[in-house]
């Protein structure tokens, strides 16, 4: 139920056309809550419906112009009320996590290159968020919202570390470098157990 509140927050941030939303969710909220531009779409539509937003009026009728929408006192108090809601975290479920219980059985062919490129992913995500950081969050930023703001990047700072350490770490723990740039895949060593 987290998208509906996710383009709340960001028409009450701005008043956008699904287009704009699309491309604020490219640089912003798609960090840490990703939609399709169909799913966005489709969901300013239901939004509308339920009387939560409402398309702003065009200054001038054009046809195809593309509608910006706004929030409505009903949409900030649905807002408010999920905000206030108490969520239990959600269990982490990653893909990678499984395949490589699933190699201590059934050998870890292919494993060696998919760990370095997450590395790579992982220390680029990193790093983007840094410049983030520097750019958007500079010394004497002190509202309740830019506070908010820059924790949620914070977050992504740190889980993009915990995972770049992680990944490093697991490299090793299998006698692998680290710092060896991503390259073919080579065997790890115990493979000719499986």
């Amino acid at each position: 139920m987290s998208l509906p509140h996710a383009i709340l927050t960001a028409l009450l941030e701005k008043p956008s056309s699904g287009l704009e939303l699309t491309r604020r969710f490219d640089k912003s909220i798609g960090y840490f809550w990703s939609a399709t531009h169909q799913q966005i779409y489709r969901e300013l539509g239901r939004l509308e419906r339920e009387g939560y937003i409402r398309a702003l009026p065009a200054p001038t009728p054009a046809r195809g112009q593309k509608k910006e929408y706004e929030v409505l006192p009903e949409g900030r108090a649905e807002l408010a009320r999920w905000t206030a809601a108490s969520q239990d975290p959600k269990p982490l479920r990653d893909p990678l996590l499984l395949r490589l219980r699933a190699a201590a059985v059934v050998g870890t062919d292919g494993i060696e290159a998919d760990l370095r490129r997450h590395l790579d992913l992982h220390r680029r995500q990193l790093a983007e968020y840094e410049e983030i950081e520097k750019r958007d969050f500079p010394p004497g930023l002190d509202s309740v919202e830019d506070r908010l703001q820059h924790v949620v990047l914070r977050a992504g700072i740190d889980l993009e570390t915990f995972w770049a350490r992680w990944l490093e770490q697991t490299l090793e723990e299998l006698g692998l470098d680290p710092s060896q740039a991503l390259s073919s895949p080579s065997r790890l060593p115990g493979d000719d157990k499986a």
